[in-house]
């Protein structure tokens, strides 16, 4: 059994992983700004911290000797967070200081094996404007343009975990996570991405009319938290070291995923597309290369993962009402 590390363990992801490491024996701590806002956490230990600051960083890494660290910890949210350009300068400076901090502090304490979380968002603008045909193969991320300044930290902090295996000896698993949804996630505080945030939607109408953001054809693929766990192990423990996609194959546009949720919660649904933040026109996991390196593929059932969080979400709806 390891002692493990995973920042970002107050956020919806590290709330699971938190979860299924400590199922399987192991020793986590947690570190973040906030404890789970969803659930008690199963940690053994939980750090709360800014893990901006250096000297906090290193305190933690002198309390305890880790085996591995998941590294989840970054600035982020939805569309309505990310696009809007309003938030860009916290979103590059947070997320890079506490990637610096991190890896520093693996360096000094010889903590040799981590796992990053990156995004599909790091795939070029220019690739992902046609809804039906979004190119996201993990070596079209280059020439460089991705369509927000998120996208470019990622991609930085990518090449930084990379060069510090390089220099440093340091085992870095990379993943390129592709729009992960499920229960014990943001779901009403702006940082809500668009299944959670049509979830709300629909579970809150009275009408059966709900706003959709943009034309409504622009295309996503959606990973249940489940699979994405099981893809981060699989990574983890395989010996490629290059950047990989961890996410779902099956494309919907946002009105047909606003329709399947209506269909999930017994409703008729209207939709009304109005102006706001969209990002690329299409994006969906390109898994070529997760099934040759590893031999497996994410599951895809998106009406099995729809039903789960729709059923928290309306759970945490009927609480507030």
């Amino acid at each position: 059994m390891k002692t493990i590390l995973i920042t970002g363990a107050g956020g919806f992801i590290g709330t699971h992983l938190v979860n299924d490491l400590k199922q399987s024996g192991h020793t986590v701590i947690a570190a973040d700004l906030k404890y789970p806002e969803y659930s008690q956490t199963t940690a053994d230990k939980f750090h709360v911290l800014d893990l901006r600051e250096q000297d906090l960083v290193r305190e933690l890494f002198n309390k305890h000797k880790f085996d591995e660290v998941y590294q989840l910890a970054a600035d982020m949210g939805g569309a309505g967070y990310i696009f809007t350009g309003e938030h860009d300068a916290d979103v590059m400076h947070n997320s890079a200081q506490i990637n610096l901090n991190i890896l520093d502090a693996m360096v000094k304490h010889e903590v040799n094996r981590v796992f990053y979380s990156s995004s599909a968002c790091i795939y070029p603008e220019h690739n992902q404007t046609d809804p039906d045909n979004p190119l996201c193969s993990e070596e079209s991320a280059y020439p460089a343009n991705p369509d927000s300044e998120y996208g470019w930290e990622k991609l930085f902090s990518e090449r930084m975990y990379q060069a510090y295996a390089r220099n440093y000896g340091i085992h870095a698993r990379i993943a390129r996570f592709h729009n992960i949804y499920g229960p014990l996630g943001a779901w009403n505080n702006g940082k809500e991405k668009s299944p959670a945030a049509l979830c709300r939607k629909v579970a809150a109408t009275t009408d059966g009319v709900i706003d959709v953001w943009g034309p409504g054809n622009q295309t996503r693929s959606f990973l249940y938290i489940e699979e994405c766990i099981k893809g981060i192990h699989r990574i983890m423990d395989s010996d490629y070291t290059q950047p990989i996609n961890l996410g779902s194959e099956r494309m919907i546009s946002i009105n047909n995923l606003a329709l399947l949720i209506g269909k999930i919660a017994g409703k008729d649904i209207t939709i009304n597309n109005i102006p706001g933040p969209v990002g690329v026109m299409g994006r969906s996991s390109h898994n070529e290369l997760i099934d040759y390196t590893l031999g497996w593929r994410p599951s895809e059932d998106l009406e099995y993962g729809l039903s789960n969080t729709y059923t928290w979400i309306f759970k945490q709806l009927n609480k507030i009402n």
